[in-house]
C-alpha cells in the first residue's frame, strides 16, 4: 500500500499541535519490545510489528478515534516486516507532511551480547536459515539497517543495560517523557492485620501505635472514613506529626523509585482491624497524592470485616 493512501482521514496536525510518534527500531535482541513496554506504560499507544505500509493507515484510524486518550503513539519496526527498508523514507515523509515529525530510536548491542541473548532466550534470529547461522543473520541485519541507523535521532548501546537502565535512558533523553509523576501509578491500601498483610504490598505501615478510636464508644461504630474518626487519629498527637512526617518520606522517595524505573507502588496501612486507624490514613494519604498529581487508587479492603 502507498503511504499516502488514508492521508484524507487524517485531519492537518499543523498550528502547533504536536502529537508524539516515536518509532522504535533496531537489531534483533537489542531490547526492542522492552523499549516499547516502557512507552506504554506512559500511556502511549503501541504496537510492535508494525509493516511501514500500515503506518499511515494506524495514524489516521487513531487520530480519527479519541487520541487525547493517549500520550502519542510507538511503534515497534524492525527487520521481520519486508518492506521496513524499501517504504521507510515514503513513511517519514508522510508523517512530515502531517505535521507529525516522528523520533526515530535505533536499538543496538555488541555481538558477544546478542549472541548471549539470544542463547538464553532460545529463539531463532529472523534472518536465521538452513544456509545461515546466527552470527551470519546477526551481521547481514546490521548492514541492512546501517540507512535506518545513520537516520535515527537516539542510538542505544544497550550491551551494558539492565531494563531499568534502559527505562531510566529513554526517560532522560525526551522532555514529553520526563514528567515521572505521570509515570507512576500508585495503590494504597487500608487493611486489618487480623486479616492478614496485602500479598502484592512494596510498603507496608503498621499504625498500632496511632490512637485507636475502637476504645471511644461514640467512634466505635464508625469508620475512618467518618470526618469524627480521621480527626481522632490524625489531628491529635503522635497522629499529626506521624502524617506530617510520613508525607515528607513519601515526596521524598517515590520520585526516586519512579527514576528508578517503578512505574507501579502498592502503599499498604495496616491497624488491628482495618476499619479506623488504617482508613483514615489511607484516605488522607489518597487525597494528598492524588493533590500531588500522581496517578492514585485506593482500597479499603478489611473495612466491612473489620
Amino acid at each position: 500500500m502507498d503511504p499516502t493512501q488514508g492521508a484524507s482521514a487524517l485531519q492537518d496536525l499543523s498550528g502547533g499541535n504536536q502529537f508524539p510518534v516515536v518509532i522504535l527500531t533496531g537489531l534483533s535482541g537489542a531490547g526492542k519490545s522492552t523499549a516499547l513496554n516502557v512507552f506504554e506504560d506512559l500511556g502511549f499507544f503501541s504496537v510492535d510489528g508494525l509493516p511501514s505500509s500500515m503506518v499511515s493507515r494506524l495514524v489516521s484510524l487513531f487520530w480519527a478515534q479519541n487520541p487525547s486518550q493517549y500520550r502519542g503513539i510507538a511503534l515497534g519496526m524492525d527487520i521481520r516486516q519486508p518492506d521496513l527498508v524499501t517504504e521507510w523514507q515514503q513513511t517519514v515523509e508522510w508523517l512530515g507532511e502531517h505535521n507529525m515529525h516522528p523520533q526515530v530510536v535505533f536499538l543496538e548491542a555488541d555481538q558477544e551480547t546478542l549472541l548471549r541473548r539470544y542463547a538464553t532466550t532460545r529463539r531463532p534470529h529472523p534472518l536465521e536459515s538452513i544456509h545461515s547461522g546466527l552470527e551470519t543473520a546477526l551481521a547481514k541485519e546490521r548492514e541492512i539497517l546501517s540507512a535506518l541507523r545513520q537516520n535515527a535521532e537516539l542510538i542505544i548501546d544497550t550491551s551494558a543495560f539492565s531494563i531499568h537502565d534502559l527505562r531510566r535512558h529513554l526517560q532522560e533523553k525526551w522532555e514529553f517523557l520526563s514528567d515521572t509523576l505521570q509515570g507512576l501509578r500508585l495503590h494504597v491500601i487500608s487493611f486489618g492485620y487480623k486479616y492478614g498483610v496485602p500479598k502484592e504490598a512494596d510498603l507496608v505501615f503498621d499504625l498500632r501505635f496511632l490512637p485507636n478510636p475502637y476504645f471511644e464508644d461514640q467512634l466505635r461504630h464508625l469508620s475512618g472514613q467518618d470526618a469524627q474518626v480521621s480527626a481522632y487519629v490524625l489531628n491529635g498527637e503522635p497522629g499529626a506529626e506521624f502524617f506530617s512526617k510520613l508525607l515528607d518520606f513519601l515526596t521524598f522517595t517515590l520520585p526516586l523509585y519512579a527514576r528508578e524505573g517503578r512505574y507501579r507502588l502498592t502503599l499498604t496501612f495496616g491497624c488491628t482491624g482495618g476499619r479506623h486507624r488504617s482508613v483514615a490514613v489511607a484516605g488522607s494519604v489518597f487525597k494528598r497524592l492524588k493533590e500531588l498529581g500522581y496517578q492514585t487508587s485506593l482500597e479499603h479492603r478489611h473495612l466491612e470485616l473489620g
